[in-house]
């Protein structure tokens, strides 16, 4: 097997140290589309968003398992961006006892449109490499987060 030449250990992080600010400085820089002007949203907020609208609604012991947060947290959260009218909380039709939260049809296109930006470039980003590299890169990120935290 020939492996590419890339960088050493050492030049690899400098790269990286290099470039995580940028990158973060980038998707806070973000804003909001103006259809969501008034909602007070925090990055904590977008996981959350993203799961709703790529994986539909869900209760909120759903959220807080792919969150990886307390069902408190996430209900606390879920109130939150239910007051500001950006979700909805419906009744399970099967099981009375449980609720099911969306995203509210008149915020939807706006959420869509926000999260949309960073899809594509993820899509750029991901498009050249095989499913192996991908998971590779996603299996490095996620390492990153765990020992960065």
């Amino acid at each position: 097997m020939v492996t590419e030449p890339g960088p050493t250990l050492d030049d690899g992080v400098r790269e990286l140290l290099l470039l995580m600010p940028r990158i973060v400085g980038r998707a806070k820089r973000t804003p909001p589309p103006p259809e969501l002007d008034d909602v007070a949203l925090a990055p904590r907020h977008l996981s959350l968003l993203a799961y709703l609208l790529f994986d539909g609604p869900m209760t909120v012991n759903e959220l807080a398992g792919r969150l990886e947060i307390a069902p408190t947290t996430a209900s606390l959260m879920v109130g939150d961006l239910s007051r500001q009218g950006v979700l909805e909380r419906t009744e399970d039709p099967n099981d009375r006892r449980r609720t099911i939260v969306s995203i509210h049809e008149d915020k939807r296109p706006a959420v869509d449109a926000w999260l949309a930006r960073g899809a594509k470039a993820w899509e750029e980003a991901l498009r050249p490499l095989s499913p192996g590299e991908r998971a590779m890169v996603i299996r490095t990120l996620k390492t990153f987060e765990q020992y960065g935290s």
